[in-house]
């Protein structure tokens, strides 16, 4: 007598990083496990990264997530605490063999809450036969960005989410830590000079950048023509584009450039795997979730259909890099530094309120000082959990 599988639903992201290395992993697994199938559906980035956590929980078993909704997560209780669903050993390893902080980002209130599947931050990336062309060098400087930003060869991503991430970085060059102490984001001189190193790039960079994410900006530094944008300082990195056919033009990728003597810290990215609380068949999203985060399938199927890697072992293989023009060795430094945002309950709805007010100041939409103190306010009130208006 046949028996019907358990169908378990999953939701993550529509890119092929976020989509293909899912589907390879379960056809594997299904194959493996007859008696388990899972139905995988996609969002938009923008849909993925605002949609609420609760609802996600109710209606799928199996939920990419970003690491800034843990906290919501943990106190609403949706996601099952994984430390008490996964052998201590198999998450020994997840934390030993973390691309930087992404294992840790996904613990909260001492329970670990996702599983880091996918690995990012931003990186710098260029169209190396553009800048050959005419002889140029790859900037090592942020005032070398600005000089190539003025000739018209330099991309930024820069719709609001990313103004917010990039403007971490400079704060941290200059010193400060975002989110120090509970009444500030940055000290207000820190604020004013990460807006203007910003600002001194996208004044010369296209007019649709203050609207393009990363996938975009990848997008167009693939198709650019000859004496067309080569270099882009920073954007979350997807080593799809570095592979041969995926593009019209393969991309490299490296360390973003220094400012002040030393590289630029980006802010760490990737997405985990999380599991329902909400849901009827925890035990099998479970067996999934242990398959699809395993060193080996990471190293293996994820890479090969597209994947970004949580696990080192994935980042340091001989084979990866080949195909990728050594972009995971590469930029793994990076990811190693990055920095890690809050997680707090209400730290999403910060983001979501302030990094309007970034974009705000980079375009002249509002002053500096005025960005920086509303700023500073949707921080205090996000601490209360109060409903931002």
């Amino acid at each position: 007598m046949n028996v019907r599988p358990v169908l378990l639903r999953g939701m993550t992201w529509n890119h092929t990083r976020g989509y293909l290395p899912l589907v390879a992993a379960t056809q594997r697994f299904h194959e493996l496990h007859p008696e388990i199938d899972i139905a995988w559906e996609r969002r938009t980035l923008k849909a993925f990264e605002a949609f609420p956590v609760e609802q996600l929980a109710q209606e799928y078993d199996l939920i990419v997530i970003d690491h800034p909704f843990i906290g919501e997560a943990a106190e609403r209780g949706v996601f099952l605490p994984l430390d008490e669903w996964l052998p201590a050993d198999f998450l020994a390893d997840q934390a030993t063999q973390s691309v930087g902080a992404s294992h840790r980002s996904y613990e909260f209130n001492g329970h670990s809450w996702a599983l880091a599947i996918d690995a990012a931050a931003p990186v710098a990336v260029w169209r190396e036969d553009l800048l050959q062309e005419d002889g140029r060098p790859l900037p090592q400087t942020w005032d070398e960005v600005a000089d190539l930003a003025r000739q018209g060869r330099v991309e930024l991503p820069a719709a609001p989410i990313n103004c917010l991430m990039n403007f971490y970085s400079f704060c941290l060059a200059a010193g400060e830590t975002p989110f120090a102490d509970a009444e500030r984001v940055v000290r207000r001189e820190t604020g004013r000079e990460a807006l203007e190193r910003l600002r001194e790039v996208l004044r010369w960079c296209d007019p649709g950048c203050w609207e393009r994410n990363p996938i975009l900006s990848h997008e167009r530094l693939a198709a650019a023509l000859s004496g067309g944008v080569a270099y882009c300082p920073l954007a979350y990195g997807y080593s799809n584009y570095a592979r041969a056919g995926y593009a019209a033009h393969r991309l490299r990728f490296g360390a973003p450039p220094s400012e002040h003597g030393r590289p630029l810290v980006t802010t760490l990215g990737g997405t985990g795997l999380a599991l329902s609380a909400l849901r009827p068949h925890p035990r099998e999203a479970a067996r999934f979730a242990r398959f699809a985060a395993s060193g080996e399938v990471q190293r293996t199927l994820v890479t090969a259909a597209g994947g970004q890697p949580g696990h080192r072992r994935a980042w340091l293989d001989e084979e990866n890099n080949r195909l990728t023009g050594d972009t995971f060795r590469r930029t793994l430094p990076v990811l190693d530094g990055a920095y890690l945002r809050p997680r707090y309950p209400g730290h999403v709805e910060f983001q979501e309120h302030g990094a309007p007010l970034v974009h705000a100041a980079l375009r002249g939409e509002l002053t500096d000082d005025e960005a920086l103190r509303r700023l500073d306010e949707v921080y205090r009130r996000s601490l209360r959990t109060e409903e931002i208006a």
